[in-house]
Order: C-alpha cells, then sequence, then structure tokens
C-alpha cells in the first residue's frame, strides 16, 4: 500500500478511540455528543473535497471528453455521496440525544437532505442514458448543476437562517467555536478530518480502479467477438 493508506488507517483508529474513550469539555445541552464531533464534521469535509474533486473531473470533460475522466468525476461523486449519507446519519442520532428528535425542519438538515437528493437524481440520470458519451456529458452537466445547487444549500441559505436553526452554535445553542481552542479536542479533530478525506480518496481509487478493469475486459470481449 501508499505511505497515506497507512496514514488513513492510523488515524481512523485514533479517531475511533479517542472519540469514544477521549477527553471533552463539558458544556450545556451537548454534554457527551460532542464525541459525534469527530465524526459527523469531518465526514462532510471530506463530502465537500470529494465532490469538489468530483464537479472539477466533469469540468475537465466537458473542455476533453475521455472516459477516464468520467469515470473520475463518477466515481468520486458516488464516493462523496456515501459520505454525505453518513454525515446525515451522525446528524440525525446526534439530534436525537441533543433535541430530543431524529429529524426536524431544521434549515440546515433540510438543506443537506435535498443536496443528497439532488446527487441521488445524478446517479439515476447515469443509469437513464445508455449512449456513453451522451451519458457522460449530460452527467457532467448535471454535476456541474449539482455542486453548484449544494454550495447554498449547504454553506449559505443556513447563515442567512441562523436564528431559526437549532443547530450548534445556532438559534442560542452552544457552538463547537466556543471551545475550538480546547487542544484537546483540536487534537482529535484536525486529524479525523485528514483521515476521513483520506478513505474517502481511498475508497474513489479503488471504485476507479474496478470501473477501469471492468472497461478494459468488456474491450477485450468485444475484439473477441469482433
Amino acid at each position: 500500500m501508499k505511505w497515506w493508506k497507512y496514514l488513513t488507517i492510523v488515524l481512523l483508529l485514533y479517531t475511533v478511540v479517542m472519540g469514544f474513550l477521549g477527553h471533552v469539555p463539558r458544556l450545556a445541552i451537548l454534554n457527551e455528543t460532542e464525541r459525534n464531533l469527530y465524526f459527523h464534521v469531518p465526514m462532510w469535509f471530506g463530502m465537500t473535497i470529494i465532490l469538489l474533486a468530483s464537479v472539477i473531473n466533469s469540468i475537465r470533460y466537458l473542455r476533453n471528453p475521455s472516459p477516464r475522466l468520467d469515470t473520475l468525476a463518477h466515481e468520486s461523486a458516488k464516493t462523496g455521496i456515501l459520505l454525505g449519507v453518513l454525515g446525515l446519519l451522525t446528524g440525525s442520532l446526534w439530534a436525537r440525544y441533543t433535541w430530543g428528535t431524529w429529524w426536524t425542519t431544521d434549515v440546515k438538515l433540510n438543506g443537506a437532505a435535498v443536496t443528497m437528493l439532488i446527487y441521488a437524481a445524478y446517479l439515476v440520470l447515469r443509469g437513464s442514458v445508455r449512449d456513453e458519451q451522451q451519458r457522460a456529458r449530460l452527467s457532467a452537466i448535471y454535476n456541474i448543476f449539482a455542486f453548484s445547487a449544494a454550495i447554498p444549500l449547504l454553506f449559505i441559505m443556513p447563515r442567512l437562517a441562523e436564528a431559526q436553526s437549532l443547530h450548534p452554535g445556532n438559534g442560542g445553542n452552544p457552538g463547537f467555536s466556543k471551545y475550538d481552542l480546547d487542544s484537546a479536542m483540536r487534537l482529535v479533530f484536525y486529524p479525523a478530518v485528514i483521515g476521513w478525506t483520506l478513505l474517502g480518496v481511498w475508497i474513489t481509487e479503488v471504485a476507479c480502479r474496478f470501473a477501469f478493469v471492468k472497461e478494459k475486459i468488456y474491450e477485450k470481449q468485444e475484439k473477441q467477438l469482433a
């Protein structure tokens, strides 16, 4: 394995152990649920970075079409969606123990859910078009739209509705910015962000390699039939 894969394993093991056993400061409302900071938030960081890589490859495809760029964009998007869904699940679990409900009409939660639905439509679009070149081009265009829609849904609209949000840091609820300087949490949070992001890169790499192998087998079968 490459060195960064070993680093990924070490960082995630460190995150899990410290996430469950490490020290966290005591804060009203959040209490022990603060430990979810090492899982929920880094997953969203990783999702954003992976989806950014996906849309960059889609733009590159439109400028210089190639199956490789299409595959990179597609597999990156799938990994981003996976991290996004995990982020929703950990966020819902967090809400259950802090707000007393699995889901609520919070602008941040709804914006995240809509974002995942938009990207789910991306997968549906790819599955509905048979022509490879047309599918790749339509997917690239839609991917750009999806990422452009995700930015305001995840980062702009929540800020405009901070007073109505129950999310930590909004609506009078304590936020992590109040203890970001806590050395114990900082020493776990930043490695967690790197670890979850690298895991997303790893998953994408494996998925792309698998897709490339399938493509080579398909091409070889076509030559044999010809």
